[in-house]
């Protein structure tokens, strides 16, 4: 029994060693194979800083370069990476010809897709939207994170048009990106390197109907949601109303729509900054089955520039979705009072100075057009005088021309 025992475990040695020889071989060759079952494949591989794209070659032999390629194959090339996604892949062995880096093996990444949340039936200009997507690879979180890092996923709003695939080119709406994912665990990120994509929209277009494209895009892997959605106008204004006394507080009144906030919901916020950059904020929450609510900001008469943002909170009536406004910062200024009869004075003494200014300007003019005519006048009675002179010289001469010929024709007359 010992001796059998020996033996079996001189054969799984043995097989252990055969696997790990074959696996090597594997690596060392850049081989991998491709199920016949996947439909779309993405090869990520590592090369030497510096060195040339690999060439990929098919179970048959062809050979695709990351110049020149089908167009089911797309190809992102950096210094020491390829990534190459081909949808469709013929199943088999497939090989990278390259100096693909010994550090690190060929990843497959198969079956991968793209998910999103869905937008709500309404949403409003001026909101602010937490939105996530995810990527999965056979049905499992993506966490590849050198693949994560070039996925460049983006949100896009279209203008609604009917018939929009029968227009020309230059005819259809341009979409505008209003927001990009990130996985790295900042901002509204829950969780970095997850596969769970964040992004805080700001919806920025006008009211109106849009197509949203949920897309991912880095050169090689591409992925496309769209849906339909309609924006409304903001429910909710918010208005500063400034204090001109001293000791008396500023005032910033917010106010929901009837029928489109549910009363008692608003909460807000807002951050005031002094000339001097020390902020205060001041938060608040409406009465209840209130649309409406004010904040104070003191104001101790101090001069200088100010500044104030916010946010406001509101539950949407008909859905009760929560909702969230931010609001963009503005300034005022407190300066020094003038006094009024002074100001008038001075406005009177300036608007007497720009008459005055106005008068001399017109008379110059006046005097210039007067020497243009003086000019003109001088140079047309020059030219008078001129051809008057020609005309009596040439008067002159022919009168004396005759005066010289008549005489000599008497003294040729024949005698009676």
């Amino acid at each position: 029994m010992l001796r059998i025992g020996i033996a079996l475990l001189g054969l799984l040695l043995s097989l252990n060693t055969f696997a790990s020889r074959e696996s090597s071989l594997s690596l060392l060759d850049n081989r991998f194979r491709v199920d016949p079952t996947i439909t779309q494949i993405t090869f990520v591989i590592y090369r030497e800083q510096g060195s040339q794209p690999v060439v990929l070659v098919r179970p048959d032999g062809k050979k695709y370069y990351a110049t020149r390629n089908p167009d089911n194959v797309r190809w992102y090339q950096e210094p020491t990476m390829d990534i190459i996604s081909i949808d469709h892949p013929m199943p088999g062995p497939w090989q990278a010809i390259g100096k693909v880096s010994p550090k690190n093996n060929v990843k497959l990444i198969s079956h991968l897709q793209l998910t999103s949340d869905a937008f709500p039936s309404r949403i409003y200009s001026g909101e602010e939207i937490k939105f996530t997507a995810r990527l999965t690879s056979d049905g499992n979180p993506l966490l590849l994170k050198d693949f994560l890092d070039r996925v460049n996923l983006k949100v896009t709003f279209r203008k609604y048009i009917d018939d929009e695939e029968s227009l020309v080119k230059e005819a259809r709406p341009v979409p505008t990106v209003i927001g990009e994912f990130a996985d790295d665990g900042r901002d509204l990120d829950e969780k970095p390197g997850d596969g769970v994509f964040t992004v805080k929209l700001n919806i920025s277009p006008e009211p109106g109907k849009y197509r949203v494209r949920i897309t991912s895009g880095n050169g090689v892997f591409l992925r496309a949601l769209e849906q339909e959605v309609l924006i409304y106008p903001s429910p909710l204004s918010a208005s500063f109303i400034q204090s001109r006394v001293a000791n008396e507080p500023h005032q910033v009144v917010i106010s929901g729509e009837q029928g489109m906030v549910e009363p008692g919901s608003l909460a807000a916020y807002v951050r005031h900054e002094t000339p001097d950059k020390k902020e205060f904020r001041v938060e608040g929450v409406a009465e209840p089955e209130s649309l409406k609510m004010i904040l104070t900001l003191p104001y101790n008469g101090d001069l200088g520039n100010y500044a104030w943002e916010g946010g406001v909170y509101a539950t949407d009536l008909a859905s009760k979705r929560p909702l969230f406004f931010p609001i963009k910062e503005s300034t005022y200024s407190v300066v020094q009072e003038l006094n009024l009869e002074q100001a008038r004075l001075m406005q009177e003494a300036e608007a007497e100075q720009r008459r005055k200014v106005a008068q001399e300007a017109l008379l110059q003019k006046v005097r210039e057009e007067r020497r243009t005519e003086y000019m003109i006048y001088i140079a047309i009675g020059n030219v008078i005088v001129i051809i008057l002179a020609l005309v009596a010289w040439f008067f002159i001469r022919k009168f004396k021309a005759r005066k010289q010929e008549l005489p000599e024709m008497q003294l040729n007359m024949p005698k009676k």
